[in-house]
């Protein structure tokens, strides 16, 4: 009979996705220890935000049920990756690290990680979309890519907790032939064009429908993270990848921004929102044009692998399309392969949100569980 294990938990970044993850991982420690069979014990050993830290240098179990308060009373300053991956690689079990930021420079540290036997679980997309150098040097050091230390998952760098990621590697590794990928990849882009140009007709200017996506909680603080194309950039530069093709960066192919050059330079985003509506004869221009063709605008990514061919930005889709017909912020992704034929494979449902990407990352660290002996 396998004897009871203990596994530790480092999390960086306790906001919006990291705070529902706590609650997750609350809910996955009381289920795993329970299991009668084989018994899994989860220890936070280390919750740590970009200034501060709470963590336990003899590697004792913090409180999942009191970590805001004890994170909000620390003055301990956050670790620099290389002290944290010395803390995390002298723990007497194993490790795994569940990144949920966005930040470069712990991203650019994933191999060292790696290298050191700490198993990594995030939505972090930079880690897997900046140049294609970091990329390799994650690859060849994960488990589950051609090296030999810990093993590395980011199912929610791409749709959240939809099952993109793995439904592509699975369609490679099981010898299909994947030819196009082509979708929706943001929910703020999706919900902005779904209220901007309904199938039927309606829809306010281009810059009140910004305006209301903001409000609504839909964009970044500052729309123009959203509306540059960047993020969808990055997270077609990962399927890309997974899919076989080399893409040095998600500014290596053409990225279609939305944001006016005439206001490129606005010192904020409040600046930029108050003046962007000067610029929305532009796209009423394009929404009359679709509308006389049938179709309407949608804002998407698309990768042609035979032709090796990334881009981003508008295109018109005929009513009947699915792409057309999405609501909400919803994103939807299209697999054309040899076994599918002309009917894709279709993923759809909520690409955003705290939870559901949360969900992605425990589904993740449930899958490095499974992996560690």
């Amino acid at each position: 009979m396998p004897l009871p294990r203990q596994v530790f938990i480092a999390v960086i970044g306790a906001g919006g996705v990291g705070r529902c993850f706590l609650n997750q991982l609350h809910h996955l420690a009381s289920h795993l220890c329970q299991n009668p069979a084989a018994p899994t014990y989860l220890s936070l050993i280390l919750l740590s935000t970009s200034k501060k830290l709470l963590h336990s240098p003899d590697y004792r179990s913090l409180h999942l049920n009191s970590w805001e308060e004890e994170l909000a009373a620390s003055t301990t300053p956050a670790l620099s990756p290389p002290d944290l991956a010395d803390y995390l690689a002298n723990a007497p079990n194993k490790v795994v690290l569940v990144d949920n930021t966005s930040n470069q420079t712990l991203a650019d540290a994933y191999p060292l990680f790696l290298k050191k036997g700490i198993s990594i679980v995030t939505p972090n997309k930079k880690a897997f979309s900046s140049s294609y150098s970091l990329w390799k040097s994650i690859f060849s050091a994960a488990a589950n890519g051609c090296g030999a230390g810990g093993y590395v998952f980011h199912e929610s760098s791409v749709g959240a907790g939809l099952p993109v990621i793995c439904t592509l590697k699975e369609l490679v590794e099981t010898g299909d032939e994947v030819r196009k990928i082509e979708g929706v990849f943001s929910g703020t882009m999706s919900f902005l064009f779904n209220s901007f140009m309904p199938v039927g007709g309606g829809g306010g200017s281009f810059s009140a429908e910004v305006k209301k996506a903001k409000e609504l909680g839909y964009t970044e603080p500052d729309p123009r993270d959203d509306l540059n194309g960047l993020d969808v950039a990055r997270k077609l530069t990962i399927l890309a990848r997974l899919a076989g093709l080399e893409v040095e960066s998600p500014t290596s192919f053409p990225v279609q921004s939305l944001i006016p050059k005439e206001l490129e330079g606005c010192k904020s985003g409040d600046e930029f929102l108050e003046r962007l509506s000067e610029f929305d004869g532009k796209m009423d221009e394009l929404k009359k044009e679709a509308a006389a063709e049938g179709k309407v605008v949608r804002f998407v990514g698309s990768v042609d692998v035979a032709t090796k061919d990334v881009k981003v930005g508008l295109e018109k889709f005929d009513a009947s399309h699915p792409i057309a017909a999405l609501k909400g912020s919803d994103n939807i992704i299209s697999f054309y392969t040899k076994r599918y034929g002309s009917n894709p494979l279709i993923i759809q449902g909520a690409g955003a949100g705290g939870e559901v990407t949360a969900m992605g990352v425990t589904g993740d660290l449930v899958k490095v569980l499974r992996l560690l002996h």
